[in-house]
């Protein structure tokens, strides 16, 4: 009797119950399933035809696992050197304190792409080339992240206060531009008729 190719509806058992015995949530489990299919599906092409689907599935669950705990690390340790310095600061003088929760309050508000280069660059000690790599972006695409963020972050140590969005807001993008053109034409590009 043949035994038919296992279908990805078939192993999603066998990788819920993997995903649970790897995060010991069941919620989180459910997410790293979903994450699982989603980059399954956009790497389908990678699937070599004789590859056992059950095990390439669980490959990739495996990775995305990984791959979160290695983020949720970095979070960690971001939110761990911020609550650091601000707990080793001194109380400074009102206008010290004032400037520097105003710094805080706008590299808080800076993109998440922007914080994520300046933090990994400046808090980290990354190189350029490190970082690009760790967020999977190219180097110019780094620089010019972090060139607008410490951009941002000037403007406020001036004294300026730019718009900023909050954390959860999108960034703005601009309205269409008008512009109004006197003495138009008239019909296909002809110039109106002038009464003598």
């Amino acid at each position: 009797m043949l035994r038919k190719r296992p279908d990805v509806l078939d192993l999603l058992v066998p990788l819920r119950r993997y995903a649970r015995s790897l995060t010991r949530d069941t919620a989180q489990a459910d997410d790293l399933v979903h994450d699982t299919l989603v980059r399954a599906l956009e790497r389908q092409g990678t699937l070599r035809p004789g590859t056992n689907l059950r095990t390439w599935l669980m490959t990739v669950l495996h990775n995305a696992f990984i791959d979160d705990q290695r983020r949720r690390k970095v979070e960690a340790r971001y939110a761990d050197a911020l609550g650091q310095l601000a707990d080793e600061a001194t109380p400074p003088a009102q206008e010290g304190h004032v400037r520097l929760a105003q710094v805080r309050e706008a590299f808080q508000r800076l993109p998440a792409e922007q914080r994520e280069a300046l933090h990994l660059v400046t808090i980290e000690g990354l190189a350029y080339q490190e970082a690009a790599d760790v967020l999977g972006i190219p180097i110019g695409t780094l620089m010019s992240r972090l060139g607008r963020a410490r951009a941002a972050l000037r403007t406020i140590e001036s004294g300026g206060a730019p718009r900023l969005p909050a954390p959860d807001e999108p960034p703005a993008r601009p309205g269409p531009r008008l512009r109004v053109v006197e003495g138009g034409t008239g019909e296909r590009g002809t110039k109106p008729a002038r009464a003598s």
